[in-house]
């Protein structure tokens, strides 16, 4: 089992050419693991954590509902977003500058083979983080993902999840909001919930702009002892 996690902070990057980045590493460790069946084998098998930020963009996810997509083609452009369908879970969801997104390359058998826990494990990384900004963070029974006040008529998400698994290999992960520009969200029904809104650390601490690169820390470390493991 290898418990160390390699590091890549990939700035910002256009969200395709992040996504074959993501593919990339996992073709990697899921080739290694079938040459490790097939050969008998027992090469160790890399772990990666990538965060990154998009330029706008809405992804849908495999069981997603087009529908919750708000604008055509043309408001896309003149928004100056794209647009995907992509293989993670989840419904529609948007990314932009200011939105921290976190994609674990992960070998779970160097962890844990349990879906639910490995995400129950990023929310519970997410959580830890908003603390530090004495925010609550938390569950919403039902629901993946990271709310506030969600005993409230109008739950607030703060951060999204939706990701792929493959012979025990992950990909894609979380986006936690924290300076990003809200009013993207009005363009679709977010995760197709259309009963909460969606809200950002800056905009619960009602503060200008919060220190991105101080966040991306906090949410390694966090990550780092939630999974027991090492960045490298």
């Amino acid at each position: 089992m290898n418990k160390q996690i390699k590091f890549i902070d990939l700035g910002l990057m256009d969200y395709k050419e992040a996504w074959d980045y993501q593919q990339n590493l996992f073709d990697e460790i899921v080739e290694i693991k079938k040459q490790n069946r097939k050969k008998n084998k027992n090469l160790k098998t890399p772990n990666y954590f990538l965060l990154v930020e998009h330029p706008h963009v809405y992804t849908l996810g495999k069981s997603g509902d087009l529908s919750n997509l708000l604008i055509d083609g043309s408001e896309l452009k003149n928004k100056n977003a794209s647009f995907y369908k992509i293989n993670r879970g989840g419904d529609i969801t948007y990314h932009g500058p200011g939105q921290i997104v976190g994609y674990p390359i992960l070998d779970l058998e160097n962890f844990f083979t349990d879906i639910h826990k490995y995400l129950r494990f990023l929310e519970n990384s997410v959580i830890q983080t908003l603390e530090y900004f004495g925010i609550k963070g938390e569950r919403n029974p039902g629901k993946t993902g990271v709310w506030i006040d969600i005993n409230k008529p109008f739950p607030k998400k703060i951060c999204a999840m939706g990701v792929r698994a493959s012979r025990w290999v992950t990909m894609h992960g979380f986006a936690l909001n924290v300076n990003v520009d809200l009013d993207y969200f009005n363009n679709i029904i977010p995760c197709g919930l259309s009963d909460h809104t969606v809200t950002s650390i800056k905009n619960e601490l009602n503060q200008s702009d919060i220190n991105i690169e101080g966040v991306k820390d906090l949410l390694k470390n966090n990550f780092s002892k939630t999974f027991n493991s090492e960045f490298i």
